[in-house]
């Protein structure tokens, strides 16, 4: 029971990360588009998550280093500190967008004012980030979270033609929307693999003091995490081919892809739709608001940790109010959280090798790693990702200006 328990930490990060607001739009718009045809970009995705994940976690493990800490190391206070810039742009642009999530989540169950939501939304999450220890948050947003499944039941009972399902997990080409087939796959690929995901990831295995003996652990939750993660895209990618495609209609908020649990389940299965995502983007707001914090106190040196009291780790806290803070003010001047994710997630793939890199450096390095050090096999998929992380770097912000964010 105690090792179920643990896996909840892969399962929140996978359902924050895989499934928080931009994955939802990403996928659901990449259905409605293109209907199965980009599946298996999500098999890359998960791939490279897996694999970032598990080295962040083992080297956290083994060095006591969180991704930030060896940015520094690596890199130097310069380019480290170029590194932490980007890293809290892109935090600040996704919890924004979580943070509107939330809100827009609330509206749809309450029917009350948006902007009176926006400041309850966060108010709660403030409250439950400094009341409850770090293993129930980590629970009961995964846990809950798991209510998205309704969308894998949804696109079972929309009886999408398995066939053509199939046939989109071989790579292909499209006879047309070249350049917006190619600006969907690296914004599938930069959705899976944002990386407060992993910063949120190895910090939290330094909270919950993993050891080496941890490191099978370590394993199954980046493996069963990531993986439930990559299921739950590819359910709501299949919905959105089987519902929205064949009739032309384009996902653009929140509500109607919240439809493609109700046309097949009803009134049930828009509400477990909606519960679902007010949890899932809730912890993705969580692991944003933590990862800021973790990032600040990591570069710096400050003490920081959930499980410190706060006036024993001042400036972490002080960290996370501001983020949560800055956060709510970006959301609250109007901007649309859709459109705002869309944005940081286009940034995060350009800035995803500044913090890749240097953790595949330690991950090889034997000095630190000792016999824990990447293997051929790890190394292969490490090495072949870093390639497929370079190449949708540089190819984001052309494509997002060609296509007008994926526009045409």
């Amino acid at each position: 029971m105690k090792r179920i328990f643990e896996i909840a930490l892969g399962i929140l990060a996978a359902i924050g990360g895989f499934v928080d607001i931009g994955d939802i739009v990403f996928n659901v718009a990449a259905g409605a588009i293109f209907g199965y045809q980009l599946l298996w970009v999500v098999v890359i995705g998960v791939g490279a998550i897996i694999t970032y994940s598990e080295m962040c976690g083992r080297v956290a493990v083994v060095s006591g280093r969180a991704v930030m800490d060896v940015v520094r190391e690596r890199l130097g206070f310069g380019a480290g500190l170029v590194a932490l810039i980007a890293g809290q742009l892109v935090n600040l642009m996704t919890l924004a967008a979580e943070i509107g999530g939330i809100a827009l989540a609330l509206q749809l169950l309450s029917g009350l004012p948006y902007r009176v939501l926006l400041v309850l939304g966060v108010l709660a999450l403030g409250v439950v980030i400094w009341v409850l220890r770090f293993e129930w948050i980590e629970r009961v947003f995964g846990y809950v979270g798991l209510t998205m499944l309704v969308f894998a039941v949804a696109a079972i009972k929309l009886r999408p033609e398995w066939n053509e399902v199939a046939s989109g997990f071989v790579p292909g080409v499209p006879s047309s929307n070249l350049a917006v087939y190619a600006f969907f796959a690296v914004g599938l690929i930069g959705a899976a693999t944002v990386p407060y995901e992993v910063y949120f990831y190895s910090s939290g295995a330094i909270e919950e003091r993993w050891t080496p003996k941890d490191l099978g652990t370590n394993k199954a939750n980046a493996i069963i995490g990531y993986t439930l993660g990559g299921f739950l895209s590819f359910a709501l990618m299949i919905m959105a081919g089987a519902l929205f495609f064949p009739l032309g209609i384009s996902p653009e908020a929140l509500g109607t892809v919240a439809l493609g649990a109700e046309v097949p389940l009803g009134q049930i299965g828009l509400l477990l739709a909606l519960v679902g995502v007010l949890f899932a983007v809730s912890g993705a707001a969580i692991d944003t608001v933590f990862s800021g914090a973790y990032n600040m106190a990591q570069f710096f040196g400050w003490e920081w940790g959930k499980y410190r009291k706060p006036v024993d780790a001042p400036r972490f806290t002080l960290g996370w109010i501001v983020m949560l803070v800055l956060g709510f003010v970006i959301v609250v001047t109007g901007v649309d959280p859709i459109q705002v994710t869309e944005f940081s997630v286009i940034f995060s793939v350009v800035a995803l090798p500044l913090t890749y890199i240097p953790i595949l450096l330690v991950a090889n390095d034997r000095a630190y790693m000792g016999r824990y050090a990447n293997g051929k096999v790890a190394n292969l998929f490490g090495v072949g990702y870093l390639v497929v992380i370079l190449a949708v770097a540089v190819a984001a912000i052309p494509l997002m200006i060609v296509t007008n964010m994926g526009q045409g």
